[in-house]
């Protein structure tokens, strides 16, 4: 497997006089799919932010290890839930784009051809994203991301933006992008049922300020996990069992705080 090893080390945070993440300590291993779950509010998009140097952490540090390969532009690579498309661009337009400032348009073309074949949207090249269902503008955001090769993807969440049905139905295929791009990933998530069948390594945050509660290890690989497997279901229900009483303290500070 290829990717980069993020190593963080005593990683904590606050906003102003808000502390939101307190002595994280955790490694997310090469061509490894790591899965942050916790409580809303529990600091694991701020967390992934500091993974990508997006945010410096108010202490603690993050180490990447390992050789990058020649032809990765962007190592650290975000995926959004809300899509991030060019309303003005074609599907082939929107991926070209992270592209352009880097390759000749005959390089372009051919990683623009590798990406749209892996996702599934070589006949919706010349689309644009307004003809376009959820499921397949989050397929773009997905074959966008892949385009640069990067060492480390991180999504923030990249299936909540879907209805349940589009969410199903397009989990097993992102499982299998997953693992056929072999780079390590970062995954955040409120959805169990997604962590279970992404995760090989997921992180439980307790609530705020976010913790690391407990770390769960599935070996087993992405292609064998199906929906309705028993030992997922079992994962599943281990996890909430463990955010279960804080999502509810999370839920009713939220109440409080609206009154």
């Amino acid at each position: 497997m290829s990717g980069l090893r993020l190593v963080l080390s005593g990683i904590s945070h606050a906003y102003r006089d808000l502390p939101v993440l307190d002595g994280i300590d955790l490694t997310a291993e090469p061509g490894e799919v790591l899965v942050l779950v916790g409580p809303s509010g529990c600091g694991k998009s701020t967390l992934l932010s500091i993974m990508g140097g997006l945010l410096a952490p108010g202490s603690g540090t993050v180490r990447c290890e390992g050789a990058v390969a020649d032809d990765c532009l962007n190592p650290l690579t975000y995926v959004f839930q809300d899509f991030a498309l060019l309303p003005w661009r074609t599907v082939a337009g929107n991926v070209s784009l992270v592209l352009e400032q880097r390759l000749k348009r005959a390089e372009r073309a051919v990683r623009i051809a590798e990406v749209l074949a892996l996702t599934g949207l070589t006949e919706f090249a010349r689309a644009w994203p307004r003809q376009l269902s959820g499921g397949m503008r989050q397929r773009v955001g997905i074959a966008r991301a892949l385009a640069v090769r990067p060492a480390c993807l991180l999504l923030d969440e990249p299936l909540s933006a879907l209805d349940a049905q589009t969410r199903d139905l397009l989990l097993d295929e992102f499982a299998a992008l997953i693992a056929r791009a072999g780079t390590t990933t970062v995954y955040v998530t409120h959805n169990l049922a997604e962590a279970a069948r992404l995760g090989q390594q997921i992180v439980v945050l307790s609530r705020r300020p976010g913790r690391v509660r407990a770390v769960l290890r599935i070996d087993r690989p992405l292609a064998g996990r199906q929906a309705g497997d028993a030992d997922l279901a079992r994962v599943e229900a281990e996890l909430w069992r463990m955010i279960r009483d804080d999502a509810a303290a999370a839920e009713r500070e939220t109440l409080d705080a609206a009154h």
